[in-house]
């Protein structure tokens, strides 16, 4: 009845694994808890939970992503530990723990913090910039978050019931091929996996309807801001490679589920059709993740530099270009194939010339620097430190790009260190950067500067210190995924790098504390936006409130100028004053997307573990929930203008230097008295 299911599938014996369990589950039962002890829960659901708003869709994406941070990041310093104390010795991590380990952390990291900050944050800005009222297909982003919510749940649940694949984080057969990994573990990759996949290519086609169609009247292409132009680059590369990754997954299910031969070593299976398959997926990946980063580096820079962007055309044509050539580049990642030299050389070619719109871009941001009245909030840290560290992370990679070096250093733990110059040091800071200059936009209030300031410097000399090491050891021969060792040389070096990652840990508690810093000093007038402008920002989402009113704006601005919101305060135009307010319309709530989603976790759940009468209960699920809705009309509701009305007169009766009607009586009380004396 319950298929391969059984009370041994629960690591009693496994203390660690049993204690993290354990922490998990109190911090489920203290949230629930206290959500019921303050009444919260009817609120929660309504507001939260149903919303098809994108700023509160927005903001659970980004909640998930940092829950997903810490869970991810607790895997790194298992790691970097086990590989300190295990020299000589076994360590503190058997060996399938370990490699379950290296493999979450890797998944955990890309797919569940990485993209699901880069969707949350597109969900918080680009509409906004767009001057839309929301996104194009606000149920459909709804359900994007649930897919997303309960494949970060089933990944965890493969903590305690069962275990997580232990074959890396794209699970290469012939060793995630049942033969090799006959438990679970692999069917939980392939499921959240797939799962979470669907999500993020719904909200790609919904970002890039929204960005093609739902723009403010005159802003054209070239008038939009970058960072919007950076997410559509990013949504095209994952509508064009997301299905890769689904169909490759797929085909690696049927060779479990079905005994077929795809990705096997005989009867016609060829294991080189994965590897091509998966990073014709995997190196887009890198792009989907870093472009958008680059978008927020742009804003952030010509923001604080108090300057428009040097060379905003040029910035997009080599946007653009990064998004078409990352296709042309998946084989530098497996030089060592035996593809012969003619095809080593065009994508090690290739390789190198995708650093050069890289490169334009580093020189774009320097010069919009130059000169400039910079500003050296937080924002800017992280853009400075990303252009050290991403430099060398992009040479590092031009190195793994000539094939004769890449034979020497293919598989040692010098290419984990190149990665993670660039993911860290090119994607995390930018999203940090990104989190903190809109997180007045998001909430009302300002982190705390020092905190932040903290978190970086904690977070840049941690990085290096924990990944300068690895390069030593990649050229001493240290190959990945090693959970002990018994070469003294690379003794010393290991220990630096795990220092490293208590340096990066006290980056991140300076970054909660920041927030709750915040969270207490909300109303304080250093940290409360009344504004909605608190950095004197050049794009339309400084243009309303701050948080914003759920319709965004009550009056659709017209674009006439390339930074809209700066022309607008240049000029005067199209701030809002004297407008005629109109009734406006919004989708309504649907708990729809939630229960979808909950059927998905069940069907995932019961196929990993071949329950098949639950997976069709779940799968019945689905269905009946989508054709049900099909029958649903809902035409959502009208905000009547004297609402709208009566929210912008609050926002902009808070706004510095406002009057109330009072005082505008008052002072024209006394002109018209004092004209009568003169």
């Amino acid at each position: 009845m319950f298929g391969k299911l059984t009370l041994d599938a629960i690591p009693y014996h496994e203390p660690i694994i049993m204690g993290a369990a354990g922490f998990m589950a109190i911090l489920v039962l203290a949230v629930g808890g206290a959500i019921t002890y303050f009444g919260k829960w009817k609120y929660l659901w309504t507001e939260w939970l149903t919303s098809v708003d994108h700023k509160r869709i927005g903001v659970m994406y980004i909640v998930v992503a940092t829950l997903m941070l810490v869970r991810g990041f607790a895997d790194a310093v298992m790691m970097r530990v086990q590989q300190a104390v295990a020299f000589d010795g076994p360590g503190y991590l058997p060996p399938h723990h370990y490699d379950q380990i290296f493999t979450a952390h890797g998944v955990i990291m890309i797919f569940f913090m990485a993209m699901a900050l880069m969707v949350g944050l597109f969900n918080l800005i680009v509409p906004l910039q767009v001057g839309a009222r929301d996104v194009a297909f606000p149920f459909l982003n709804s359900l994007s978050f649930w897919m997303t919510a309960i494949s970060a749940i089933l990944i965890n649940v493969s903590l305690v019931v069962g275990e997580f694949a232990k074959t890396g984080w794209l699970a290469y057969p012939p060793l995630s091929e049942l033969g090799y990994s006959p438990g679970v573990g692999v069917d939980y990759y392939i499921w959240s996996l797939q799962l979470s996949g669907v999500g993020t290519l719904i909200t790609a086609v919904n970002f890039f309807v929204t960005i093609i169609k739902m723009r403010a009247p005159g802003m054209t292409l070239m008038k939009m801001p970058v960072f919007t132009w950076t997410a559509l680059c990013s949504n095209v590369l994952i509508m064009a490679t997301f299905p890769i990754l689904t169909v490759t997954l797929a085909l690696l299910g049927l060779d479990r589920y079905a005994g077929m031969h795809f990705f096997t070593n005989e009867l016609g299976g060829n294991v080189m059709l994965y590897l091509n398959l998966i990073w014709a997926w995997g190196h887009p990946e890198v792009y989907i993740l870093v472009l958008p980063a680059f978008g927020i580096y742009s804003e952030v820079i010509a923001t604080f530099a108090k300057k428009p962007l040097f060379g905003y055309r040029m910035m997009v044509y080599a946007t653009c270009a990064i998004m078409v050539m990352s296709f042309l580049v998946w084989l530098h990642h497996f030089f060592t194939m035996g593809s012969g030299a003619n095809v080593n050389a065009f994508f090690g070619i290739a390789t190198m010339i995708i650093a050069i719109p890289t490169g334009v871009k580093i020189f774009n941001w320097l010069f919009t620097m130059y000169r400039g009245r910079i500003e050296f909030s937080a924002p800017v840290l992280w853009t400075i430190g990303f252009m050290v560290t991403f430099t060398i992370g992009g040479m590092t990679g031009v190195m793994l790009a000539i094939p004769g070096v890449d034979f020497v250093l293919h598989n040692s733990v010098f290419l984990v260190a190149h990665f993670h110059n660039t993911i860290i040091g090119g994607v995390v800071f930018g999203y940090l950067a990104g989190v903190q200059y809109w997180f007045p936009k998001a909430f009302g209030f300002k982190l705390n500067e020092k905190l932040c300031k903290a978190s970086f410097w904690f977070w840049l000399s941690g990085f290096i210190v924990a990944f300068t090491p690895l390069y030593v050891l990649g050229f001493m021969g240290m190959t990945r995924r090693l959970n002990h060792y018994d070469n003294p040389a690379w003794h010393p070096w290991l220990v630096v790098a795990a220092f490293g990652v208590v340096l990066i840990a006290a980056g991140v508690v300076c970054q909660i504390a920041s927030v709750w810093v915040g969270v207490l000093n909300r109303k304080k007038p250093q940290y409360r936006d009344v504004t909605g402008d608190p950095w004197g920002g050049r794009t339309l989402e400084w243009a309303t409130s701050s948080p914003p009113p759920v319709y965004n704006f009550a009056v659709i601005p017209t674009v006439h100028e390339l930074d809209a919101f700066a022309h607008m305060k240049e000029t005067g135009r199209g701030l809002g004053k004297d407008v005629v307010y109109q009734d406006i319309h919004m989708p309504s709530n649907t708990s729809a997307g939630f229960f979808i989603g909950m059927s998905s976790l069940v069907l995932g759940f019961a196929l990993v573990w071949h329950i098949w009468w639950l997976a069709a209960v779940g799968l019945f699920s689905i269905f009946a929930i989508v054709i049900g809705r099909s029958f649903q009309d809902n035409d959502g509701y009208y905000i009547p203008a004297a609402v709208v009305k009566a929210t912008e007169d609050k926002y902009r009766a808070s706004l510095p230097g406002a009057r109330t009607g009072k005082a505008k009586e008052k002072e024209r009380s006394d002109a018209f008295e004092e004209a009568e004396v003169n």
